[in-house]
C-alpha cells in the first residue's frame, strides 16, 4: 500500500491581502498594476469567477486558475419578510449552509454576517447551540456573503457600488472563535480600492471572549458589541457557558478597558426571557453592571423556538425595565423583531437540514448610529 500523502491546498485567492496578491502576481511575471486590477475585480465588484475579470490577459487568468482557487457561495434560497427584510441561505462548496440577513431601513440598508457554520458556545436560548459547531468559515466564505448579498440588492435597483451601508457581524457562530479570518475580511472590506466600508460602520458582536475583546480593541477600530442577557453570575452562567470561563467581573472589566472613540458606546445586548431574567431586580443589577462604562442596552424580546423551554416578555416588562434602565443614565432601547414570518429575526436563523439558528439580527439598526 502507498503512503498517504498530503497535497497543500491552492490559495484561495480573495482571502489575500493586497501585499500577498502583489506578491502572487510578482511571481507570474506579471507587472504590479496586475495586482491593483485583481484586486478590484475580487473586491470591489465581487467577481465570481476568473473568466469575469476581461482586462486581464488570457493567459494570466489561465495560470491563476491552475495554481489558485476562487472561493464562492451559492445563494441557495432567498426568503422575503411582509416587513422588507430577506433572508439569504448560502451553500458553502462543502455542502454547508449559513445564512445572512438583510435589513432595510430609510437611511441604511445593513448586512448580518455569519462567522462560522454553527457555533459552539451552547447558550440555552439559542438553536443554534444545538447542532453544535462543524467549522469556521473562510475570510473568503465570510467576503462573499458581503459581496453576494451585495449584488442581490443591487440587482432590485439599488443604486451605487456598494448598496450595503453596514455590516453587523451577529449571525451564525462567534466571531471572536475565528478571530484571523475575521480580522483579514474586515481589513479586505475597508479597503478603500474594496467596498470601502467605514470602520464605523460595522459592528462585530461576541457572547463575551475577555481576550479577544482587548486584542479587537487593539487591533481594529470597529464597534463592539456584547451578549449580556443577565444580571448575575449565577443567571449567566445558566444560560451561557462561556461565563463560567470569563464570569461577569472579568467580562466588564474588559469593556471597561475598551479603547472608545468619542461618542462611541459599547452595545450590550440583553433577551428578554419571561421570569428569568426580566424583573425590576435585574434592571437594577444591570444598571449597576455597567456604571461606569459608555454603554447603550439594547433589549430584545425573545423569539420563541420549538423545543426551548423559554417565553417572550409581555411589552408591559420590557417597557419597565427600559424605564428603569433609562432612569440610572443609561441608553436603552427596546428593539424591533423584524423578519419572524420568514424565521429571520434573533433567535431564528435556521441552516438546512440542522437544528442550527443563530442569535441574532434584530438587534441590528442600534449599533450603527
Amino acid at each position: 500500500m502507498l503512503p498517504e500523502t498530503s497535497q497543500t491546498p491552492p490559495t484561495d485567492l480573495r482571502g489575500l491581502s493586497r501585499d500577498q496578491l502583489s506578491a502572487l502576481v510578482a511571481r507570474l511575471g506579471e507587472k504590479p498594476f496586475r495586482a491593483r486590477q485583481l484586486f478590484a475585480w475580487l473586491h470591489g465588484r465581487g467577481a465570481r469567477s476568473l473568466d469575469e475579470m476581461t482586462d486581464l490577459s488570457r493567459a494570466l487568468r489561465e495560470r491563476l486558475a491552475s495554481e489558485t482557487h476562487l472561493t464562492t457561495l451559492a445563494i441557495d434560497e432567498t426568503q422575503l419578510s411582509n416587513d422588507g427584510t430577506r433572508k439569504f441561505r448560502f451553500r458553502t462548496e462543502d455542502s454547508h449552509f449559513v445564512e445572512a440577513v438583510f435589513l432595510p431601513e430609510d437611511d441604511r440598508r445593513t448586512l448580518c454576517v455569519s462567522t462560522q457554520v454553527g457555533c459552539p458556545m451552547g447558550c440555552a436560548f439559542c438553536r443554534t447551540a444545538r447542532s453544535g459547531l462543524t467549522r469556521n468559515l473562510t475570510t473568503s466564505e465570510i467576503l462573499a456573503q458581503v459581496y453576494e448579498v451585495n449584488r442581490a440588492i443591487a440587482a432590485l435597483g439599488v443604486e451605487g457600488k456598494r448598496p450595503l451601508t453596514n455590516l453587523v457581524f451577529m449571525g451564525m457562530g462567534e466571531p471572536f472563535l475565528n478571530f484571523d479570518n475575521l480580522l483579514a475580511a474586515l481589513a479586505l472590506l475597508q479597503d478603500d480600492a474594496g467596498l470601502n466600508f467605514s470602520r464605523r460602520h460595522i459592528t462585530v458582536s461576541t457572547s463575551g471572549i475577555v481576550p479577544m475583546i482587548e486584542r479587537f480593541g487593539a487591533l481594529t477600530e470597529n464597534k463592539l458589541a456584547v451578549s449580556l442577557n443577565a444580571s448575575s453570575d449565577a443567571q449567566r452562567e445558566a444560560l451561557m457557558p462561556v461565563n463560567r470561563r470569563y464570569p461577569l467581573a472579568e467580562l466588564l472589566a474588559a469593556c471597561r478597558r475598551f479603547p472608545l472613540r468619542q461618542g462611541r458606546r459599547i452595545t450590550f445586548e440583553y433577551v428578554l426571557l419571561d421570569e428569568i431574567n426580566d424583573s425590576m431586580d435585574d434592571a437594577r443589577r444591570v444598571a449597576r453592571l455597567l456604571r461606569g462604562i459608555e454603554a447603550k442596552v439594547n433589549l430584545i424580546p425573545y423569539n420563541e423556538s420549538p423545543g426551548l423551554p423559554f417565553r417572550s416578555v409581555p411589552i408591559e416588562r420590557a417597557e419597565r425595565f427600559r424605564d428603569l434602565l433609562l432612569g440610572q443614565g443609561l441608553v436603552a432601547v427596546i428593539r424591533k423583531n423584524r423578519g419572524r414570518d420568514i424565521l429571520a429575526a434573533c433567535g431564528q436563523l435556521a441552516a438546512k437540514g440542522s437544528e442550527g439558528l443563530s442569535s441574532t439580527s434584530s438587534v441590528v439598526e442600534d449599533d450603527l448610529d
